[in-house]
Order: C-alpha cells, then sequence, then structure tokens
C-alpha cells in the first residue's frame, strides 16, 4: 500500500488536461475552466468617483483657517457627468458619481451647512479625501483571473466589472457515474430486507455537479461480472473518466477491480488511509478509472482527497497543495493506527477541534455534521491540546 501522500501525487501526475476549447455567456461561465486570461477592457472606477454623498470641492479653494463658503453650482447624480468647477465654486454629489473636472476631494455632507447656493464647512480634506481613484480596482489590459481557474461567484463579478461578456473555456469533463451492489435500492422504492438504499449516486452526483462536471452516464451495476465487464466496455469511449463507488475491495462479490483489469490495467490499488483504503486507480481502454469505497464516509474522503484534485486537473484547472489548518485538538486517541486516519470534526467557539462521537465509515450523518477531515499521523496518540491538521470541508470542496 502506498502512503496517502505518494498516492495523492501519483493520481494528480497522471491526469491530463482535456482541452476542448468553447465559449460561454459569462452569466454560464459558474464552475467553467478558464482556457485564456481574462484581461480588462478598462479601468475600474473608468474615472475618480465620491465614495459618498457630499460635495466635490477643490482644495486649493479651502481657506487657510476656519470656515470655508462655496458656491454650490451643480449637483451631480451618480451615472451623470458634471461641468468643470470654477475657482470658488463646489458641486452637490452623490455616492458613485464621476468627480466633474477641478474637484480633487469631497467633503461629506454631515461636515457641511448648505443654505440656498451656498454650502460651508470648517473640515481641512486633503487631495482625494473620499474619492476612489480612477484604476483602484485594475487598470484596462491588466489581468484579472488566470488560466486554468475554475471560475467562482466573485471572479464573474470582477470580470463583468470590466466589461467581459464571453469567456473562452474548456468544455466541462465527461464522468461516468457508476454505483454498484445488488443490496442497493433507489430512494422512494420500498426497501426489501437485507437492503439499503443508494446514497452514493445522489452523494456522488452532487460533489460532481458542484465540481462542474457532466454526468455522461449514471448506471447502477449488479453483483456480476460479466454485466460490469459489458457496461465499462461500452462507456469507455464515451466519457473522459469513469468514477464507481464499491466494487473494489477483496470480496467474492467485488467485480469491478477484476472487470477492470480484463479491459485495461490497474495502475493503484490500497492506499495506507482510513477510511478508504481500497482506492483503486487505473485505466479502462484508455480511459482514466477511479473506484471508490463503497462505504459512504470512506468514498466521499477518497473522492474529495484522491478524484476531486485529478478531476480538477484533467478539466485544465489548477490544483493546489492541500493547506491545513493546525488547531489544538479537544479529544484524545486511545490507541494508534498503521494508517493516516481522516476523522470528521468541527471546529470549537473556543478554537480547537472535536471529533463526532461515531467515525464509522457508514455513518452519513458524521458527514452532514462536520466541517472539517482531522488528519490523525499513523502510529500516533493524540492527547488535549496537541496540534492536529485540520482539512476545512469548505476549503476541499471550493
Amino acid at each position: 500500500m502506498l502512503d496517502f501522500a505518494a498516492a495523492r501525487r501519483q493520481l494528480i501526475d497522471a491526469a491530463i488536461p482535456i482541452h476542448r476549447l468553447t465559449q460561454c455567456p459569462l452569466d454560464e461561465g459558474l464552475n467553467h475552466v478558464l482556457a485564456e486570461d481574462v484581461h480588462a477592457l478598462c479601468d475600474s472606477p473608468p474615472s475618480d468617483v465620491s465614495i459618498l454623498d457630499g460635495y466635490a470641492i477643490a482644495t486649493v479653494d479651502l481657506a487657510p483657517n476656519g470656515e470655508t463658503r462655496l458656491h454650490v453650482t451643480q449637483r451631480i447624480a451618480a451615472g451623470s457627468v458634471g461641468l468643470p468647477l470654477g475657482q470658488g465654486e463646489a458641486a452637490r454629489i452623490f455616492t458613485g458619481a464621476a468627480l466633474p473636472s477641478g474637484a480633487d476631494a469631497i467633503v461629506a455632507q454631515e461636515a457641511a451647512t448648505h443654505t440656498g447656493e451656498r454650502v460651508h464647512f470648517s473640515v481641512h480634506p486633503t487631495p482625494f479625501d473620499d474619492v476612489r481613484r480612477r484604476g483602484a480596482d485594475f487598470h484596462a489590459g491588466q489581468i484579472l483571473v488566470t488560466r486554468g481557474t475554475r471560475l467562482s461567484p466573485a471572479n464573474l463579478g470582477l470580470i463583468a466589472s470590466s466589461g467581459v461578456s464571453h469567456l473562452k473555456v474548456f468544455e466541462p469533463l465527461r464522468v461516468a457515474l457508476l454505483t454498484s451492489g445488488d443490496e442497493v435500492t433507489v430512494p422512494g422504492l420500498p426497501l426489501r430486507p437485507g437492503c439499503i438504499y443508494n446514497a452514493n449516486a445522489t452523494l456522488l452526483h452532487g460533489l460532481l455537479r458542484q465540481l462542474g462536471c457532466q454526468i455522461s452516464h449514471q448506471i447502477h451495476l449488479p453483483d456480476n461480472f460479466v454485466a460490469t465487464r459489458d457496461a465499462l466496455a461500452q462507456i469507455a469511449g464515451e466519457c473522459d473518466v469513469i468514477l464507481t463507488s464499491g466494487g473494489v475491495s477483496v470480496g467474492d462479490e467485488d467485480h469491478i477491480k477484476a472487470a477492470v483489469e480484463s479491459l485495461g490495467r490497474i495502475d493503484l490499488w490500497k492506499v495506507r488511509m482510513k477510511p478508504g483504503k481500497p482506492l483503486a486507480f487505473g485505466y479502462v481502454e484508455d480511459t482514466p478509472f477511479i473506484g471508490l469505497p463503497g462505504n459512504p464516509v470512506s468514498g466521499f474522503a477518497v473522492f474529495t482527497l484522491f478524484a476531486r484534485p485529478f478531476l480538477l486537473k484533467r478539466m485544465g484547472a489548477q490544483v493546489g497543495d492541500l493547506r491545513p489548518l493546525r488547531l489544538p485538538a479537544a479529544f484524545s486517541t486511545t490507541r494508534t493506527s498503521d494508517r493516516c486516519e481522516f476523522a470528521r470534526g468541527r471546529i470549537t467557539p473556543e478554537q480547537s477541534i472535536e471529533l463526532y462521537v461515531n467515525q464509522g465509515s457508514g455513518i452519513l450523518s458524521s458527514l452532514s455534521w462536520a466541517e472539517a477531515l482531522v488528519e490523525l499521523p499513523e502510529n500516533t496518540l493524540i492527547h488535549p491540546g496537541d496540534l492536529v491538521s485540520v482539512h476545512l470541508l469548505s476549503e476541499l470542496l471550493a
């Protein structure tokens, strides 16, 4: 068995990006991966603007001592363009409005008294006080978002603020999702004795959609070698990745690993981690295959830590290293393990990390409760207060 870090590196290194290009409207860009850098079409803001309601003035008109009195000659709302200020003049201005030529500061309306056509105040702003300068966010031609970025709502808002309306992106990755097991029942149907509902299909479907993948096939396999092999052979040329759940362990009814080997090869099998030891990676003909464990928590952990970075890289996205927090344990362990463990945890109000009471690999309630995977090193006892590596799910699934 490979250790966790070596197995993760092997999977990421094996991922070859799919470079099928397409264009999409900006509003449809969420979770797509950029195929080229996005450059700003204009400065932002495109002119000096007021950041509050008040009066646009020229600081050269300030009285050296005491109160300044100026003649209010115009009113400028956001979206309109004012006339140049003359000597001794001020403009009533509102948040977001462009400063008129000649103005270089704002006096807040709360600091001024407006009587008739005059405004007077005692404050002495310095040049560009309460002004957002032209290009303060970015300048025309500047790279806003780089190639390989999987687009978030914040990315899209930034791009929109520069005037770009369409994006060159990579086509979504086509993933075939296969679950397995004769004991598995579709939710909504009566549950026969000895059976369970298919949580894995729904869980993995959601994780793939959240990632921006297109699910090309969703199939449930019986515990039958021939049916499994035939299904894998049929879909291999019609998708970019095959993702399976269950059937890759050592039981007599675990047929997926054997079926893959009959059609291609297995390059990695078993990782020294818990939960999730029976991870399989290989190829069905020329199509990459990732086999997840059948227990839901094990499948989630392996998908999050292994399959997801593989899929991201295959999508053409940038894949970074894990960035765990280091937090004190609010728990202790009573035994050591020869495998690295990933326990479900949550950060306490005291900024320590606690664990779910039942860490079984079939306890889906632990995933619903948790906000982190807590890394417990192999052959190590943990005592309260010891620093442990905490992988936030919000970071892992971002």
